[in-house]
């Protein structure tokens, strides 16, 4: 069964764009602070929260458990791991990928794990895009990204999503006829639900066109492919349910 973008609670807080006259959706909550897992006596997934590369590779740093290991995972190939300092900080480094590669973060604390629903996707060696897939939720681009970060489709909905100036100016995006605005969070996050669209059609966000190329009709998954003036990404969340994420080209 195809798990939907998102649940009923964010789904109120987002809006379409087919509407009008309704208000930009609320600012997505805050993750509870790794110290706060550990009070609460449960073990969180990491969060990454940038990357950056050095002559030796890439290194991903974010957020974790204080104390636990932090794990990223691939379906073959070898895994790449770290620890959390006390204050729950951890840097991950790893060799440049030859070719892409879908990670699968992971909290190891004990004989406890937990698995994050997300996925750390590396595009074509770190020279495309470095983005967090959210399963049910808006791709977060760790590279350069243009004012569209990213498009990601269940075959129902749309959710169209970037990051700007922190709590910026409201932005304006058009689909087809229809026209809304959205105003980033204090993380400069904003996010947008679209109506589903198969084919190709115009996306404009601040002014700048974009083109969505579509689902693909692709059966292999994960699919990591050009698209466009993109990159398309075929895949699966922890539920099973197919995806589509785009990735615009940097800018």
């Amino acid at each position: 069964m195809k798990r939907a973008m998102l649940d009923k609670a964010a789904m109120a807080g987002l809006i379409g764009l087919a509407v009008a006259g309704c208000t930009p959706p609320a600012a997505p909550p805050a993750e509870p602070a790794p110290s706060q897992a550990a009070a609460d006596g449960w073990t969180r997934p990491p969060t990454i929260q940038s990357v950056r590369r050095v002559s030796t590779g890439l290194v991903f740093a974010g957020q974790a458990q204080p104390g636990s290991r932090v794990v990223l995972r691939s379906e073959s190939g070898p895994a790449h791991a770290a620890s959390a300092d006390a204050g729950g900080r951890f840097e991950i480094r790893m060799a440049v990928p030859a070719d892409h590669l879908l990670l699968r973060p992971e909290t190891q604390v004990g004989q406890d794990a937990a698995p994050s629903p997300d996925r750390l996707l590396i595009v074509a060696g770190a020279m495309g895009p470095v983005a967090i897939l959210r399963a049910g939720g808006a791709t977060r681009r760790l590279d350069a990204a243009p004012p569209l970060g990213a498009v990601d489709s269940d075959g129902r909905m749309r959710l169209v999503s970037g990051r700007t100036t922190p709590a910026g100016t409201a932005i304006a995006v058009q689909a087809g006829e229809a026209t809304g605005t959205v105003t980033p969070d204090s993380r400069g996050l904003w996010s947008l639900m679209l109506r589903p669209s198969s084919a190709p059609d115009e996306i404009r966000v601040d002014g700048r066109s974009f083109v969505w190329p579509g689902e693909g009709a692709g059966q292999t998954v994960p699919q990591i492919e050009r698209a466009g003036a993109g990159w398309r990404v075929i895949w699966r969340g922890p539920a099973g349910g197919r995806q589509t994420t785009w990735l615009p080209d940097g800018g």
